[in-house]
């Protein structure tokens, strides 16, 4: 793949300044005011500067499995992502940041690739009305296996669904060998 890079390039626009990884691809890219929204194999260049660290000077990107949601308007992109706040057992306790709308003039393939590897990360979801929380299993890019992540709704007992995810986690385990 090095060698491929070299001689073709890695994909990005002209002018993007992300590090992408050496097996990283570009799938999809628009520009969005003087930066780039650039989807990748392994996750969603943002523009900088950005959440969760505003200081944070450039792009960064947020793996698929990172975010919770992405809705596409016709003329925008909003973004939901999601930050790790916590671990409860060998579940991963997520929480949702903010909302990000990125306008799009000439969005290209992005909303549709953004989509397919959102959805295409997700191999299984539940709400759990009784603990107050979202159970999703996800594949994360680059990596082999399955996480789970749990999301507890706003006012869930938090103390609460760290103990349901950590049995959670623990049975699934267990069927996984």
């Amino acid at each position: 793949m090095g060698l491929f890079r070299r001689v073709f390039g890695s994909g990005a626009p002209e002018g993007f300044t992300g590090s992408l990884e050496a097996d990283e691809n570009v799938l999809a890219s628009a520009p969005v005011g003087a930066g780039w929204l650039v989807a990748t194999t392994h996750g969603l260049w943002l523009p900088g500067p950005g959440q969760p660290d505003p200081g944070q000077p450039g792009p960064r990107r947020v793996g698929w499995h990172l975010i919770s949601k992405a809705t596409w308007s016709g003329s925008a992109l909003a973004v939901i992502e999601a930050v790790e706040d916590g671990a409860a057992g060998g579940a991963v306790l997520l929480r949702d940041l903010a909302p990000q709308r990125f306008p799009l003039e000439s969005p290209g393939k992005v909303p549709e690739v953004v989509h397919a590897r959102v959805t295409g990360s997700i191999k299984s979801r539940e709400h759990n009305a009784t603990v107050g929380a979202w159970f999703v299993q996800r594949k994360v890019a680059g990596r082999d296996g399955v996480v789970l992540q749990v999301r507890p709704d706003p006012g869930a007992d938090v103390t609460r669904v760290r103990e349901v995810a950590a049995s959670v986690a623990s049975k699934i385990a267990e069927l996984r060998g």
